[in-house]
Parts: C-alpha cells; sequence; structure tokens
C-alpha cells in the first residue's frame, strides 16, 4: 500500500515525532528506525514494521528504490511526503529520506535460550545511548549471546542508540529494566559468573581471567561505574592504562573485554 500525507497535523506525523520521547516509545511499544542501511536492515530481520514515511527523492536512486518495493512486498504501508513534514516526524537534523514506525521487540530472561557457556553484556546505568548503541554493535560483532539492560539504563529504543547500534538492535536479543535481584537469580540458574568492569584494589588485569566457562560482562555508569550492589557480587577486572588517560569509554572497554573473550574462546584451545 502507498499513499500521500502533506499535513504537519496528520497523526501518522504527529505520532512518529512523539516517540522522541521515551514516556510515548514505552506507552506505545513503537520507535523510530531512520535512514536508508538502517530500514534495510530491519527489512532483513523478523521485528514489526508498522509504516514507512519516505521523501520522493528515496525512488530516484535504485537503492532506495528497491527499498521501498521490498517494503511494499512485505506489506509495510508508505507515505510520501515533503521535505518540511519528513523533518516534523524525523529525529536528525540532517534528512535521511526515509523512517520506518517498528514495534519494539523486548526480551525477558526467561526467553534467552539456554546455551552452553553463554557470553552475556550487561549494562548497568549507562546513560549515554551512544554509548549504549556501540555496545550494543560490539555485542554482535563478538556473537554474544544477549545484552542485558539493568533498571536506570538508557532506553536503547532512542533514535541515537538505534543509529548507533547500527542494526545489531535487530541482530542480537535485547532484555531490558531487569532488576539486579533478577539477574543474580538468572546467573545463578544458568551457570554464570558475573564479571565487572572496575577499577579498585580487588580487581586484577583482564587477561588472567578465564573468560571460556559461562559469564556475563557488567559495564557500569559512564561517571559513576558499577553499582556498589552489583561490585559485591561480582569479580573485578580492570583494563591497565600506560599513557596518562584516567579511564577509557566504557563502549572502548566493552570492545577490549569481549574481544578477549573471544581471542580465548576460539584460539586458545587452538595453541594449546
Amino acid at each position: 500500500m502507498r499513499g500521500k500525507i502533506s499535513s504537519m497535523t496528520n497523526v501518522k506525523i504527529k505520532q512518529a515525532a512523539g516517540l522522541q520521547n521515551r514516556k510515548k516509545r514505552e506507552k506505545e511499544g513503537l520507535f523510530v528506525a531512520e535512514g536508508i542501511r538502517l530500514a534495510e536492515m530491519a527489512v532483513e530481520s523478523s521485528w514489526n514494521m508498522v509504516y514507512a514515511l519516505y521523501m520522493s527523492d528515496m525512488e530516484k536512486q535504485p537503492r532506495g528504490r528497491a527499498l521501498l518495493e521490498r517494503l511494499e512486498h512485505d506489506g509495510c504501508p508508505l507515505y510520501e511526503v515533503p521535505e518540511p513534514v519528513y523533518r516534523k516526524a524525523s529525529g536528525t537534523d540532517t534528512p535521511q529520506g526515509i523512517l520506518l514506525v517498528m514495534e519494539q521487540q523486548r526480551y525477558s530472561l526467561s526467553e534467552l535460550p539456554v546455551r552452553e557457556a553463554p557470553l552475556y553484556v550487561i549494562l548497568d546505568g549507562v546513560q549515554d545511548p551512544g554509548n549504549a548503541g556501540t555496545i550494543i554493535r560490539t555485542a554482535d560483532a563478538a556473537g554474544a549471546d544477549a545484552v542485558i539492560l539493568l533498571c536506570g539504563t538508557v532506553d536503547v529504543f532512542g533514535e541515537k542508540a538505534v543509529r548507533s547500534s547500527m542494526g545489531s538492535l535487530f541482530h542480537i536479543p535485547v532484555c531490558m529494566d531487569v532488576a539486579a535481584e533478577d539477574l543474580l537469580a538468572f546467573s545463578a540458574q544458568r551457570n554464570v559468573e558475573l564479571l565487572s568492569a572496575a577499577l579498585d584494589q580487588n580487581a586484577r588485569p583482564y587477561w588472567e581471567r578465564d573468560f571460556r566457562p559461562g559469564c556475563a560482562i557488567v559495564f557500569g555508569n559512564e561517571g559513576s561505574g558499577v553499582s556498589d550492589s552489583l561490585l559485591a557480587r561480582t569479580d573485578h577486572l580492570y583494563i591497565p592504562m600506560y599513557g596518562r588517560a584516567e579511564s577509557l569509554n566504557v563502549g572502548a572497554s566493552a570492545s577490549i573485554l569481549l574481544y578477549e573473550a573471544i581471542r580465548q574462546r576460539r584460539y586458545s584451545s587452538q595453541q594449546q
């Protein structure tokens, strides 16, 4: 189905614009994925697309035309809109030409598949959406089994987090608003050890840790780190710094630790 929308007050335009607000996203269970690359990745996923808004230039390029044809084939309603109307619906300063309004797909801990020696990524109070999206992207690249967001962590369905994930949000299970107590019970049930990225006297260099058994690595708030309640229940790891930097960005820390885990899991046994 294809149509056109020219009014700023159209209900779909107002809805898409409203999804820039976290409370609106949570209430409606929807979010926006904007840009041709994200839209292409969304089409390849199993996530439900409610409708798409696009500018006429999208049909003038082969890649955009192919995307619109695929969306139409998959039954996603398409609405062509002029640039001023698109700008109202969009959350970006520079129009990307196409945005999808999509249903959120949330997982509970109990829905995560039971695997031997799983690798989970835990976000505890991470507030920057760019960091959260980057960590989801890194977790996907490293082949982690899921990303678990504890209560108080940024909403990963916000525009910046979705964009920073570069489509990995559609590939890896993400559990949201998980209570710390539920995480502890889950880790005990699944025989998964909790590890925290931390800087304290109880921490040891990350390369001394065996990441091959089932584990979940906790990354904390950009300013205050992992919460005290979890620090008391986890093994502490740190990344040594040899220059003058005070700390590493949490996204960079996640990359280092996850790829050390993958190095050990994929290559250590081959070298023994």
